[in-house]
């Protein structure tokens, strides 16, 4: 199955950051890994500077320093997403993506940068589309799906 996917791949940062292309391929993962779920969806990624992470982090989640990935959901209710004009998919909404924090991560945690990035992505689009993990029972759903979709794009189980 091929899924539609629109990428708005911005980059506010210095840092290396994954391509279109392979923004696109891991966002399609997610929504094939999930038992039901939009079948495209148009997304914008922000590759942004530790400080803009941290007043974003701050900002909205009240936690004073820079995290690895934030979600900003397009709509409350993920099935009523909403499409913009001229568009053909569903609009899940923003991640912001702070690079120096994957890969300072990915080495702590020893993971190629590649498939934390691909990881971040996964987790963030289903945390787009109302997903958590702030109970045993919210992650016990979730990450099953994060698992699925990254073993389907060769990389590893990253709770493992």
């Amino acid at each position: 199955m091929t899924t539609a996917v629109v990428i708005d791949r911005q980059r506010a940062c210095t840092h290396r950051c994954p391509s279109r292309r392979s923004l696109a391929r891991w966002v399609g993962q997610a929504l094939e890994a999930l038992a039901t779920g939009p079948a495209g969806a148009e997304v914008t990624v922000r590759y942004v500077e530790s400080e803009e992470s941290r007043a974003l982090n701050a900002a909205f989640r009240h936690k004073d320093r820079p995290t690895n990935v934030l979600s900003f959901p397009a709509s409350e209710d993920p099935v009523d997403l909403p499409v913009l004009p001229g568009a053909s998919v569903p609009y899940l909404g923003d991640l912001v993506i702070c690079p120096e924090i994957v890969e300072q991560e990915a080495a702590q945690q020893g993971k190629s940068r590649r498939a934390h990035h691909a990881h971040m992505v996964v987790h963030g689009i289903l945390h787009l589309l109302g997903y958590d993990h702030l109970t045993p029972a919210q992650a016990e759903q979730m990450e099953p799906i994060e698992i699925r979709a990254l073993g389907a794009l060769g990389y590893p189980d990253p709770y493992t």
